[in-house]
């Protein structure tokens, strides 16, 4: 199978970039039977970076294992934010929460080699992807609910916090395409009613990890970011909304 019949099978299928697609499909297949597997699956609505094992993310090439959510480039904005303000301490303590393949984390020490990282997922399929991603930036990376698992010498010293959590409303789930609501963990995506479950958790738990002059960082639809920053508010944070348009972007900083 050539890359341009490949290409239209894709297009027929939905795929937008589907010539990018098939380049993928082909450079990561090993045999023409494994080619026609791989194909099969895109046109099931599979992923394409799970199917070729990987994405570029902040001009990284970050592993994806089947099943884990898929970095998107929307969330290059958290990473900005994050490393700007981390760039204001020498030797910063950052922990990445809802980290999953540990993209954020690994983009972030990439920009930040004395960074010390930390990162924490629920689900044991991202903190097995995002252990050799951060293996790099030698990142202690622990697998338990949010905040749970953090060492308590942490608290009192986190300069960054950032938290790509789930922001999806849950009754707009069965809107999402089937690369997401089919092949990714539903806890990566539902965030609740509004969505806002988890966020809310990350900025109750946040004051006792920041340090003074510390800040939180997190991700939201754009018509969340209000109550994300009232949220803030009532957790004795001072928010700040960032927006790109270019990559449909919302980020809430919030200051310790």
């Amino acid at each position: 199978m050539q890359e341009p019949a490949i290409a239209a099978r894709l297009r027929v299928a939905g795929s937008v970039f589907a010539e990018e697609e098939a380049r993928l499909l082909v450079g990561a297949a090993r045999t023409r039977a494994d080619l026609t597997r791989m194909v099969d699956e895109r046109v099931a609505g599979v992923p394409v970076e799970q199917l070729v094992g990987w994405v570029t993310f902040c001009g990284l090439r970050i592993v994806v294992d089947r099943g884990v959510f898929v970095p998107r480039r929307r969330t290059e904005l958290l990473v900005r934010e994050a490393v700007g303000l981390a760039r204001r301490v020498d030797g910063p303590v950052v922990v990445d929460l809802c980290c999953g393949s540990g993209a954020v984390g690994a983009a972030i020490a990439a920009a930040l080699p004395s960074v010390e990282l930390h990162a924490v997922d629920i689900d044991p399929a991202a903190v097995r992807c995002a252990r050799p991603n951060l293996a790099g930036a030698g990142a202690s990376v622990y697998e338990g609910d949010l905040d749970t698992p953090l060492p308590a010498s942490l608290a009192g010293r986190v300069d960054v916090l950032v938290a790509n959590a789930p922001y999806v409303p849950s009754e707009h789930m069965g809107l999402l395409p089937p690369e997401a609501r089919l092949h990714e963990p539903r806890a990566a995506l539902d965030g609740g009613t509004d969505g806002l479950d988890v966020v809310r958790r990350v900025a109750v738990a946040a004051p006792r990890w920041l340090a003074p002059g510390g800040h939180v960082v997190v991700e939201a639809g754009e018509r969340q970011a209000e109550e994300v920053a009232a949220t803030f508010v009532r957790h004795g944070l001072r928010p700040r909304v960032t927006r790109d348009d270019e990559v449909d972007a919302t980020v809430v900083v919030g200051a310790s």
